[in-house]
């Protein structure tokens, strides 16, 4: 009887959504909350520094690393479904500045790493023949049955004397961001320590171009760095150790709606995931559900990797129960961008309201919900 009950409303709450008009873009914003915080255990975290790699894009493989001594060590966990815990880390190898692509050999499709396909994989580091502190080199493959070839230095003008660091690759492989290290090596026209930059190209096959600083609006007079792009291109995670956060550094996310629209300004992540404590090399899941970082809060180890599940606000009227009453406040913003009800495809929105949000709600309906707060 419920069950029949749950569904009418469903019908009910599609139907009417189906009958709104409304069509309109908009900048990809929404309304969600991080949950508990949870280390990742003794079976991953150590006595060492654990600096998160990145996530496969099918979410069973995390790679870390290690920063117990130099080079660091690399490692990797892995699950077999979503649903599982993570099992206890192997150990791969030392990421040896000359052994890289024998030590990264079982990377795939990793996401901020590598392009979707698996075929070009970045890494900020400083080796011989460089152009002079730390540059951005890369290795290919022709299938992801295949050995990485070796790594090759990208080059001018995306390597320059100064700090070009820490790189992460959109999925289609157009866009390539970095940033520097500290501020002695700071690459020429950026705003503070370190700055977000991006160079991009215009196919595969075309050569990158002048890098562009990200601009005042996303870099400040302070240290930003550490970006992370998101499996579909429209999160960029950094961390900053700007003054307005709740400790330095914090983690921030800038968004857009498609590939083509210009980010949007910078977001903290909040106090659930910051703290007065470093935090640092944020990864987000391809379906948006869980973020990954870094952080030397102390009630954790020296550096330890952390998760928390990504919530969307589905209590859209505060009332403490997800009802047909807040499918109706999401049919009146029906087609707009309203942060409040773009929950959809992932917590994070994808900057209009439409069935992807209503997917997500109806999902929900009956629920009690016991925190509706929302992450500012």
């Amino acid at each position: 009887m419920n069950g029949n009950r749950r569904t009418r409303e469903i019908l009910i709450c599609v139907l009417a959504a189906a009958n709104v008009l409304l069509v309109a873009g908009g900048n990809a914003k929404a309304d969600f909350v991080f949950g508990t915080p949870e280390n990742l255990g003794p079976g991953i975290n150590g006595s060492g520094y654990e600096s998160a790699v990145g996530l496969s894009t099918d979410g069973l493989s995390f790679y870390f690393l290690d920063f117990l001594a130099f080079p660091p060590e690399l490692w990797v966990t892995t699950r077999a479904t979503n649903d599982d815990p993570w099992g206890v880390a192997t150990y791969l190898g030392l990421l040896t500045p000359n052994d890289i692509s024998t030590t990264t050999s079982s990377i795939g499709f990793l996401a901020t790493v590598t392009t979707a396909d698996g075929l070009e994989c970045y890494w900020g580091t400083q080796l011989p023949g460089g152009y002079g502190r730390r540059d951005i080199w890369c290795m290919t493959r022709e299938s992801i049955n295949d050995a990485w070839g070796p790594l090759e230095n990208l080059g001018a003008p995306v390597n320059t004397t100064y700090d070009e660091h820490l790189a992460c690759v959109s999925p289609d492989g157009l866009e390539l961001y970095f940033s520097g290290y500290d501020g002695a090596g700071a690459r020429p026209g950026g705003y503070g320590h370190s700055d977000l930059w991006v160079t991009r190209r215009a196919t595969r096959d075309a050569p990158w171009t002048e890098p562009v600083n990200l601009g005042a609006a996303i870099n400040s007079e302070y240290a930003d760095a550490r970006p992370s792009i998101s499996p579909d291109g429209l999160l960029l995670f950094f961390d900053s150790t700007r003054p307005d956060g709740f400790g330095r550094p914090d983690l921030y996310v800038i968004r857009r709606a498609t590939l083509s629209d210009p980010w949007g300004e910078p977001m903290n992540l909040g106090p659930v995931v910051n703290t007065a404590w470093l935090e640092e090399c944020a990864r987000i899941s391809a379906d948006g559900s869980t973020l990954y970082w870094d952080s030397g809060r102390p009630d954790g180890g020296d550096n330890d990797l952390w998760q928390a599940s990504i919530e969307p606000v589905v209590d859209l009227d505060g009332d403490g129960i997800v009802t047909c009453s807040d499918v109706c406040i999401m049919v009146h913003c029906w087609g707009t961008d309203e942060p409040l009800c773009d929950i959809g495809p992932t917590p994070f929105g994808d900057g209009i309201v439409d069935v992807q949000d209503l997917i997500v709600l109806t999902e929900h309906l009956t629920t009690d919900v016991n925190d509706t707060s929302i992450t500012e």
